[in-house]
């Protein structure tokens, strides 16, 4: 789904335009699938590191996901630029630092007893299941019914990511949530994001141009890999002792 720092400006813009970019989701899911496939590669990188050097690992967790948070920001505004050429290679380093700091969800989902990398497939494959059935839906929403999703999917995220930050920082404590907690906001992640999934097939060509492709990618990126951390997580929830 669009980042929460342009989608004001995206709601605007889709307030006031018709189709600006018919062919945005098209030029985009190339560049998807390729940050997704980097994001793998990430993931598989950490895991070595992880097994053959966890100190190290741990070191280079904060760095990437430091990392990860500046290159957002910077990336994600020289891809709204247009400036394909320079997002490309910030966006693919992206993937790869976002696949990096995944390490240890993954890492617990194949430690965990009913998940393991059957659930890892399982999450990517509602994933896909999520694209095929959000591209009928959102494309073919009314204006009417497309804002007021729009809407709706946004509040509910901002709310969504409150709660994990919270969770978060109640973890450096010692705070574990129980499992009944981690379904429910797993659960809610998950009905969230295949939400955005929808909302992203009616938003983009109406927010952003054709030559704002990376834009889209990025935005849809952002969806696909929330929605899989969700789906596992949920995984984890309902197989936790």
């Amino acid at each position: 789904m669009t980042s929460t720092s342009n989608f004001r400006q995206a709601l605007r813009e889709a307030k006031n335009e018709a189709i600006l970019g018919p062919n945005v989701i098209a030029k985009a899911l190339p560049y998807v699938g390729g940050g997704l496939i980097l994001t793998a590669l990430g993931t598989f990188g950490g895991l070595n590191v992880a097994a053959s050097n966890y100190g190290l690992f741990i070191t280079t967790f904060w760095v990437a996901l430091i990392a990860q948070i500046a290159l957002f920001f910077v990336a994600s505004g020289v891809a709204n630029k247009g400036n394909s050429q320079a997002a490309l290679p910030l966006l693919a380093t992206y993937s790869l630092l976002t696949g990096y700091t995944l390490t240890g969800l993954v890492a617990i989902a194949l430690g965990t007893s009913g998940v393991g990398i059957a659930g890892i497939g399982v999450a990517a494959l509602g994933c896909g299941v999520t694209f095929i059935g959000a591209r009928s839906i959102g494309s073919n929403l009314s204006e009417a019914d497309g804002m007021a999703l729009t809407k709706t999917i946004n509040l509910g995220i901002i709310a969504l990511v409150v709660v994990v930050l919270a969770q978060f920082v109640l973890g450096f404590f010692g705070v574990i949530a129980p499992s009944w907690l981690e379904i429910g906001i797993s659960g809610i992640g998950v009905v969230l994001f295949v939400g955005a999934a929808v909302v992203d097939f009616y938003l983009l060509p109406r927010a952003y141009s054709d030559n704002q492709y990376l834009s889209a990618a990025l935005s849809m990126y952002l969806t696909y890999i929330n929605l899989f951390i969700f789906i596992l997580r949920l995984l984890i929830a309902f197989n936790r002792d």
